[in-house]
């Protein structure tokens, strides 16, 4: 009871951070075009929240070590109720960008420390049902958090405030809960060169992935405000991504472990290409119209990442993995630092329809990319099992590593 009740503060903040960051985020966009920021400005706040996040999943192992999980929890809560407040003390583009990075900090910092105790609370006996609650609790928040935005008024201080009361409430659970404080796990070390030794495709499949999902993230509302949505469309236009992202889960894992992952990798481009031509070249989309093309893109787009992890896996050792789970969530940090950037200057040079191009086009390469690879190397036969993959923080990969070996070693007594 007492492990279960510290699941329940642990799930907890993760919806609190969740609710927080992922409501920042089009609250940001939608503030600054009120406040006549430019499209690149705003594109560069998504950038930047991207560079703290990349830089909290390297220091905060090191942080947990040094002053124990509670206390590296409360620092990087702190760091992002303050990146929240500062909105409100300024009206600076990069004065906010700076408050971003703080965010993107709080965002890695607090998922290491939940993912790190969630490691050392599971047992082989709860582990699945630990963090399939975990992956849905997470997903459901994210989707909550999209909502948000219909009853969050752009510009002002009550919203940046309410979200800001929000991020410092997931200290609590955290600080209140009885359950003893696990040991500090070692850092991963940071071996980048790993994920290309194991996969060249999977490194491209996680950069287009976050190609895909931080420009849309980030710069979507954008893109709803250029074509004619209302505050509240634009809530539901990224509610039905995640929801279109969520649903797919299950049916393209099925996919992942009966067929070659280098064939469901193509089909999902494929697909994700489809809809993006479809909705940068249709301009009499209904309002419904929108919010299906938005679904299928996430149906088509979410899964990539996962679907490219475990194809990574595949040729990977047991002893391997944690690093390479790092080394994967690299390249998406990479690739997600870059993406509202460069999609927020397109959309500028060339309209809103210039999100879905770039996001095509980057499909189409990795379409090339793996015909290619299917004629440099055979399919693996012994594969790991097809994992949801949280792209929170560099230690999921432990609760993944075992997750995996475990069901893999499940599968071959059956």
């Amino acid at each position: 009871m007492r492990m279960m009740i510290s699941f329940a503060a642990l799930f907890l903040s993760v919806i609190l951070l969740q609710l927080s960051s992922g409501g920042v985020g089009p609250l940001d966009a939608l503030s600054g075009l009120q406040l006549n920021f430019t499209t690149q400005q705003i594109g560069f706040l998504g950038s930047a929240h991207f560079l703290g996040f990349f830089i909290g999943c390297w220091w905060s192992p090191r942080l947990m070590g040094s002053v124990g999980h509670s206390r590296a929890f409360a620092v990087f809560t702190a760091l992002g109720t303050m990146g929240i407040l500062g909105h409100v003390l300024s009206e600076n583009p990069y004065v906010w960008a700076g408050m971003r990075v703080a965010q993107g900090l709080c965002i890695a910092g607090c998922y290491t420390v939940i993912e790190a105790w969630l490691q050392a609370k599971v047992t082989n006996d709860n582990r699945g049902r630990a963090m399939g609650t975990y992956r849905v609790t997470d997903m459901l928040a994210s989707l909550v958090a999209q909502l948000m935005i219909s009853v969050l008024e752009p510009a002002h201080y009550v919203s940046y405030t309410f979200l800001a009361m929000i991020c410092c409430a997931a200290i609590l659970p955290m600080t209140l809960t009885k359950s003893s404080q696990p040991e500090t796990p070692a850092a991963p070390r940071l071996r980048p060169q790993l994920a290309f030794a194991s996969s060249p495709l999977a490194v491209a499949g996680v950069l287009v992935a976050a190609l895909s999902s931080a420009s849309f993230r980030m710069v979507g509302p954008l893109y709803g405000t250029g074509v004619g949505l209302q505050t509240s469309d634009i809530a539901l236009f990224l509610a039905a991504f995640v929801a279109g992202g969520a649903l797919s889960q299950y049916p393209v894992g099925w996919l992942a472990d009966r067929f070659d992952r280098r064939h469901v990798l193509i089909w999902l481009s494929l697909a994700a290409i489809a809809s993006c031509v479809f909705t940068a070249t249709t301009t009499d989309l209904s309002t419904t119209g929108v919010m299906l093309t938005a679904a299928i893109f996430g149906l088509t787009t979410f899964p990539i990442y996962s679907v490219s992890a475990a194809h990574a896996h595949d040729f990977a050792d047991s002893s391997e993995r944690v690093e390479l789970s790092a080394a994967l969530m690299f390249w998406y940090a990479c690739g997600a630092i870059a993406a509202p950037w460069v999609a927020s200057s397109l959309i500028d040079a060339y309209g809103p329809p210039a999100l879905f191009i770039m996001i095509a086009l980057g499909h189409a390469l990795l379409v090339v990319f793996g015909l290619v690879r299917m004629q440099s190397r055979p399919a693996n036969e012994t594969r790991t099992p097809y994992v949801y993959a949280p792209r929170t923080s560099f230690v999921i990969g432990r609760l993944m590593s075992r997750f995996r070996d475990k069901t893999g070693e499940r599968d071959k007594t059956q």
